[in-house]
């Protein structure tokens, strides 16, 4: 095939071929310049280097769409549990604990969340999905969250939830490397950094309110694999602990952190607390289906 056919070819399968790299008229004038001083045998490495430059390692509008829109499912389903929580009387008390503001605010920025993520597919010419509709008992997994004498269990996957979000984005965050992407990247580690707060605040309030219980010892990160959540259903604990699976790592880029330095004081459990664990997609989409109605 001559090498006008193959971009041809490559211009008819990417419309945008020409604009990630020069000008057609550029292109085929330097190609051609420098294809004359190569040999026959070099001139694949230099269309290869030249695709390259068109498709490069920076992830492709594609790719930050679907991130995108993975993470607005799962800003979709922590918006709606916290105005859910909220508009359900009696539920969230206005203790001295600060459980009424906390979940208010909680509620706020998970709303900012998803108004910035459709807004941001939208400019990405891309249409974001509409919110789904969700199951909150998890398939009957969990009794009615919504309910006041249930709020322990609101609390539970409150904390699940945004523990979940925590490693969801820091899962996703490598397929936003890249130049180009970099103020998408950004913009999700500045929500992964929330949700982090969000957990923290949420284990708080758990550990407050329930006082010197087991529950009430939970920690504001996470120990080992230890989620801290006894919902009293051996079902329903199994079912939170897809969100903590993994997260007793204590060997970190080749690393064995227990007793690292000479210190031993730095336990297993200490050197899991050091250090946060992503999850992939599929095992985020493990975890939150059930929830989806």
């Amino acid at each position: 095939m001559q090498l006008q056919n193959i971009f041809t070819e490559i211009e008819k399968k990417d419309p945008e071929f020409y604009n990630k790299i020069d000008s057609r008229r550029k292109v085929m004038k330097d190609f051609a310049k420098f294809s004359g001083r190569l040999s026959l045998a070099s001139l694949p490495l230099a269309l290869g280097a030249m695709l390259n430059k068109a498709y490069s390692k920076d992830t492709s509008v594609n790719t930050v769409v679907d991130v995108l829109t993975f993470a607005l499912k799962l800003e979709y389903l922590e918006s709606r549990f916290y105005l859910n929580g909220l508009a359900a009387s009696g539920l969230i008390p206005n203790d001295a604990f600060g459980s009424l503001g906390a979940f208010q605010q909680i509620s706020t920025h998970e709303a900012a969340h998803v108004t910035f993520l459709k807004q941001t597919i939208t400019a990405l010419g891309s249409t974001p999905i509409a919110e789904p509709a969700f199951d909150f008992t998890a398939k009957g997994t969990f009794p009615n969250p919504f309910l006041p004498a249930n709020y322990a269990v609101f609390l539970a996957i409150s904390q699940t939830f945004e523990d979940t979000g925590v490693r969801a984005y820091k899962g996703q965050a490598p397929n936003l490397i890249g130049t180009a992407n970099r103020p998408y990247l950004t913009a999700a580690l500045r929500i992964h950094s929330v949700e982090a707060r969000h957990a923290s605040r949420v284990r708080k309030l758990r550990h407050d309110i329930n006082g010197a219980t087991v529950s009430g010892n939970v920690k504001p990160w996470i120990t080992l694999a230890q989620s801290g959540i006894d919902t009293g259903s051996g079902t329903a604990n199994a079912a939170v602990q897809q969100s903590y699976a993994g997260e007793d790592l204590t060997t970190q880029a080749g690393v064995n952190i227990v007793g690292i330095g000479g210190n031993s004081f730095i336990t297993a459990a200490a050197a899991s607390e050091s250090f946060d664990e992503p999850l992939t997609m599929a095992q985020v989409i493990t975890i939150v289906t059930p929830f989806f109605a």
